[in-house]
């Protein structure tokens, strides 16, 4: 630690304004005009407006804009106009503090507002002490964490572009495969080469356990059966009816562009599942394993966004589901060899993506203890 950095409350070296005369009247964005309008949270730039009036100031600049409900902050070096009040503008104190320094200080800076929904700024969070060196050492640490933080900052969108790749490689054979059909190819209504399916009422039952899975059970991520219930016949959820089995598809009709799609493994055979389910069961025709492919293409869940109706709880129909036409190689062996390559494609894409996340995860550390020896005074 430098014994020349002085203790200080963060309200001492960032004096607050409040954003009310910088508020946007319009929320007709277009990114053609000129001026952004800013949240300090996550989405940063909500959109630009062409109004010309209420426009913080270039003279005035550069200020930290700081969400007075979660803590969140930005760092702003550029003319701008605000959507809500729900915010303060921070400066530093002139001839004190350094504005990116004191940004820097508090991407550092821990603090708990989980469950408590109120203004924190004057109450709290300006009183939070930080140990501030003179204003030209403040200049030299933060121009050296402006380095840093940049290499960072393209390590991690280079990451982040792989990760997109990867994903847009599988999804992009998985749509040629459904779009392009090859020889001897069928076309056929989902509804026409599915098998019926079974209802069960578990209250028939009332001593029987079922293993009950619902809407939310599924991992839209990995695609993957998980949180299941463990019931009773005469505890069972009313949703509880549709009869499930090995290798059956399911798909939630409810919100279906959340794609909500799982293989029933094994250990699920003969148990239920919610009503919000769609459960496809092919005939010897096509194996199921493809269908399964087949609803995570982009051309099949933009058709359900399309159908999908209500409000509240967006949903599809079992007989709108039944109607979308599939193509398919007649040859199951040819079946066979399309399922292999998606399975092979799809083990890469996610191992890639598992690496890339790992690499987020590193520089975010590397981030955190970067900073936090620029703070103990060793840069």
């Amino acid at each position: 630690m430098k014994n020349n950095w002085q203790a200080k409350k963060l309200g001492e070296v960032l004096e607050y304004e409040q954003p009310t005369q910088y508020i946007v009247k319009s929320t007709s964005y277009k990114d053609d005009y000129e001026t952004p309008v800013l949240t300090a949270g996550k989405s940063f730039i909500l959109g630009k407006t062409k109004e010309k009036s209420g426009i913080f100031p270039t003279k005035d600049l550069p200020v930290i804009i700081f969400d007075d409900f979660t803590t969140a902050t930005k760092f702003v070096n550029f003319p701008f106009k605000v959507k809500s009040s729900a915010m303060k503008i921070l400066h530093p104190v002139k001839n004190v503090s350094d504005a990116k320094f004191l940004f820097y200080i508090m991407q550092n800076i821990s603090f708990d507002h989980t469950g408590i929904h109120k203004r924190y700024w004057i109450s709290e969070y300006s009183k939070i002490k930080i140990l501030l060196p003179p204003l030209t050492e403040q200049k030299r640490i933060t121009k050296i964490l402006d380095e840093l933080i940049e290499k960072i900052e393209k390590a991690r969108e280079n990451a982040e572009k792989n990760i997109q790749n990867s994903k847009e490689l599988f999804e992009s054979y998985l749509q040629s495969v459904f779009t392009n059909p090859e020889k001897d190819w069928a076309r056929e209504k989902l509804g026409d080469i599915l098998q019926k399916t079974e209802t069960i009422n578990p209250l028939n039952e009332p001593s029987k356990e079922f293993i009950y899975v619902d809407v939310s059970s599924i991992n839209k991520k990995t695609f993957s059966i998980e949180n299941t219930t463990l019931v009773k016949g005469k505890d069972a959820p009313s949703r509880a009816r549709k009869l499930i089995k090995t290798n059956d598809v399911i798909y939630a009709t409810i919100r279906p562009t959340l794609k909500r799609i799982a293989i029933v493994p094994e250990n699920l055979n003969e148990q239920v599942c919610s009503t919000g389910y769609f459960i496809l069961r092919s005939k010897d025709v096509l194996i199921n394993k493809l269908i399964f492919y087949f609803l995570q293409s982009n051309d099949f869940n933009e058709k359900m966004e399309r159908l999908q109706k209500g409000a509240s709880y967006p949903a599809v129909t079992d007989k709108e589901i039944k109607n979308q036409i599939i193509l398919f190689p007649k040859s199951i062996a040819r079946q066979k060899a399309i399922i292999t390559k998606l399975d092979t494609l799809s083990v890469k894409t996610k191992k890639l993506e598992s690496t890339y996340k790992q690499k987020l995860e590193s520089l975010e550390e590397l981030k955190k203890s970067i900073l936090k020896r620029a703070f103990n005074g060793d840069l």
